[in-house]
């Protein structure tokens, strides 16, 4: 089991290094989705092909397990992506948000990786809102100009994508029992490190 997770742990570290964040910001291409199957579609993929989007998802929900925090700390993130979608959407401005979400994942990672309890976790809640925000805004990028049909579709598919890699992490360290002393969620939250310094570095040297 341990030769396996540091097999996951190597991939996923390897694979930040060639990550960009252009990944995160279209599912269809560069256009604009148009259509109800065009605008799910694109949502639904948007936070899974950008690795800093996905590895704080799954930080979130790995997180909020191990520390015993119920399972609507993750779903509080989800909500502020959609609050900060809308935000993009009213062209209100966030700045330096690529730099705040690289930032969001070193932080989600290393809170999981130094295996200690979470002293205060209505700090968390406020982290995992306040970082949503955020992550939603670099998601409207994909749907701005969209019509109403795909732009709901959209909105729909990164709640539902987003809510179910959250809760399968979430539920996934319940079924295992693990504690958040234990090897493997903390090998996770080295892995989701090593992303957050990549992207964090990437976006401060480019």
């Amino acid at each position: 089991m341990t030769t396996r997770i540091a097999r996951i742990f190597s991939a996923f570290v390897f694979s930040s290094l060639f990550a960009t964040s252009a990944e995160a910001h279209h599912a269809m291409g560069g256009e604009t989705p148009t259509t109800l199957y065009e605008g799910l579609v694109s949502g639904l993929a948007h936070p899974v092909i950008g690795l800093d989007h996905l590895a704080f998802i799954v930080a979130a929900g790995l997180l909020a397990a191990v520390a015993g925090m119920s399972l609507f700390a993750p779903l509080l993130f989800v909500a502020g992506s959609l609050i900060g979608v809308g935000l993009h959407l009213m062209l209100l401005d966030l700045p330096a948000a690529e730099i705040i979400i690289a930032a969001s994942v070193l932080a989600g990672g290393w809170l999981l990786a130094r295996g200690r309890a979470v002293e205060n976790q209505i700090l968390v809640f406020a982290l995992f809102l306040v970082v949503g925000l955020f992550h939603g805004y670099a998601f409207g990028e994909a749907i701005v100009g969209s019509e109403e049909t795909p732009l709901i579709a959209y909105l729909a598919g990164l709640a539902a994508i987003q809510s179910a890699i959250a809760l399968g992490a979430y539920f996934l360290v319940q079924s295992r029992g693990w504690a958040i002393e234990a090897m493997q969620p903390r090998l996770a939250g080295a892995a989701i490190l090593g992303v957050g310094v990549t992207f964090l570095a990437g976006h401060l040297v480019g």
